[in-house]
């Protein structure tokens, strides 16, 4: 039946099948997910009203500048991608696709990894206040560390955390502000013993601290290339393998001293 018809027109119905399985393709549900710059908090302010950090069993200070946790948002694993998503995501740098295995475990629902990570972040509320505490050499058992952050997930703010109570607790150990009154953000969890850990998702999580007037960002250093690429103008990088080395890298920035960068 092709021998009848022209060379354009047999293109033309060979082709179709083409079209149809791309346009079939465009529209199914692809395994990834598409993750966005979320919202920021100052872990030295309040949250809904209530102060996200609340200490009693010691004299607190009055502080200044801001500690800010960054995070960014996901699309679940329930959300259906299509070619097009990914696409977008693929040429725009507020956007990141990631295979959806990488982010969420196989077989579990938007509710259970919903319950998941409000375990994760009050497992590492916890960790952070031990962590900030044995730093100080202040005893956990008079002193007591509440924290408050809604609607956040994850463990990724566990720097910050322990960062806020030492600073609500002992400033820069000099009668200054351990922010030096700066806008200051970052990520990475936080061991018991101070280690500090990476968390992902860098990259987007400069551009929300950027955009909410952060200009200095705390970054795992084993994450520093990740937090370069796509380094809003303007924001100073300084990586953190410890609690006590991202203490003394805020200390010596407030006072114009040596700071690592990546």
């Amino acid at each position: 039946m092709l021998s009848s018809l022209t060379r354009p027109r047999a293109l033309a119905l060979c082709a179709l099948p083409v079209v149809a399985l791309f346009a079939v393709a465009g529209l199914a549900p692809l395994p990834f997910v598409v993750a966005q710059p979320g919202m920021t908090a100052d872990v030295l302010g309040e949250d809904q009203g209530t102060p996200v950090i609340t200490i009693s069993g010691a004299p607190t200070r009055k502080t200044e500048g801001a500690l800010r946790m960054t995070t960014i948002v996901a699309t679940g694993p329930a959300t259906d991608v299509d070619l097009g998503d990914v696409a977008d995501g693929w040429f725009r740098a507020d956007r990141a696709v990631l295979p959806r295995d990488a982010v969420y475990p196989a077989g579990k629902s938007d509710k259970e990894i919903e319950r998941r990570n409000v375990a994760d972040m009050e497992k590492s509320q916890d960790v952070a206040a031990r962590a900030a505490l044995s730093y100080l050499g202040e005893d956990p058992a008079e002193v007591k560390v509440s924290l408050h952050l809604a609607d956040v997930g994850g463990p990724s703010a566990g720097l910050l955390f322990s960062l806020g109570i030492i600073d609500k607790l002992a400033g820069d150990g000099a009668g200054g502000d351990l922010t030096g009154g700066r806008n200051i953000a970052g990520t990475g969890t936080i061991s018991a013993d101070g280690e500090v850990g990476a968390v992902g998702g860098v990259s987007l999580k400069t551009q929300a601290a950027r955009r909410d007037g952060a200009t200095v960002f705390l970054v795992p250093k084993d994450e520093c290339s990740d937090a370069q690429a796509e380094l809003p103008e303007g924001m100073r990088l300084i990586p953190v393998t410890t609690l006590k080395g991202a203490v003394e890298s805020l200390r010596s920035l407030e006072k114009g001293g040596k700071v690592p960068s990546c």
